[in-house]
């Protein structure tokens, strides 16, 4: 059969079968659920043990206690963790042979990218609404309409980190250079997202490189929705117009990116 008379797949079967692909090869690893939870759960309760009592609610302009303001942070740092790390079977797939086959398949190499860049983003979310279960403990007032609004928040940021994951794992060959380099990355994108502290109490550079940091407004975002209905919320770092926009830009940018890399001419199943 000559190769014109080779057929694209559909690209909704590309993103699928990536997707359940990936969702597949998380349920057979128990351990990444426990780690990716418990992770971010002993962050929150040993920094939110140890700064609760240095922490000024002055600074976010209500009475939150620091457990409380450093609970949605640490919902993004679960959706974090899932979302990148998830991309790492990138990676192994290329080590095992399986992407250098999938990628001379006829099918979209967009649609490769999207399948696991939903997967990883699926996986990061169910994540997220397990931590969430925490937030009626702490008195946070949720409701089926604030959730909404915290989920797309949550969609949007772990969209945009799983596609940043991606684009440093495509051009990769081992998974500890992989850990290196998102460990590097990650942990200050994180810590200057207004996740730990407030950006009103930040030295003038820091605040400078917060908001120059694209998950400051995801993080902001989530804040906005998970205090929808509440009378005193914590103060965002940024308008919740502003916060959507950002958001939705990164999360372009990097499935851009992804797609752009992805259309690279192979070389090793690169």
């Amino acid at each position: 059969m000559s190769s014109a008379a080779v057929q694209r797949a559909p690209v909704s079967l590309a993103v699928y079968s990536m997707w359940r692909r990936e969702l597949t090869r998380f349920w057979r690893q128990k351990s990444r659920l426990f780690g990716a939870v418990m992770t971010p759960l002993i962050f929150w309760l040993v920094l939110g043990a140890g700064f609760g009592r240095s922490f000024s609610s002055a600074a976010t302009a209500t009475d939150t206690s620091y457990l409380e303001y450093f609970f949605p942070g640490t919902v993004v740092l679960a959706v974090l963790f899932t979302a990148i790390y998830s991309t790492i079977s990138v990676i192994e797939d290329r080590q095992e042979g399986f992407l250098q086959g999938v990628m001379v398949a006829p099918v979209s190499r967009g649609g490769i990218v999207a399948g696991k860049m939903l997967g990883a983003t699926t996986l990061a979310i169910a994540q997220g609404i397990l931590m969430l279960l925490v937030a009626p403990l702490l008195g946070i007032p949720c409701s089926p309409v604030s959730l909404a609004y915290a989920l797309l928040a949550l969609f949007g940021v772990a969209f945009g980190l799983s596609g940043l994951g991606l684009m440093i794992a495509w051009t990769m060959d081992s998974t500890s250079g992989f850990h290196a380099i998102m460990n590097l990355l990650l942990m200050p994108m994180w810590l200057l997202s207004g996740a730990v502290f407030p950006i009103s109490e930040a030295h003038p550079i820091i605040k400078v490189l917060m908001y120059a940091n694209p998950l400051t407004y995801g993080v902001s975002a989530f804040r906005h929705g998970l205090y929808r209905n509440a009378e005193d919320p914590p103060v965002p770092a940024a308008p919740i117009t502003a916060c959507i926009v950002v958001t939705v830009l990164f999360a372009l940018l990097m499935v851009m990116g992804s797609i752009r890399l992805a259309n690279r001419p192979t070389r090793n199943g690169r």
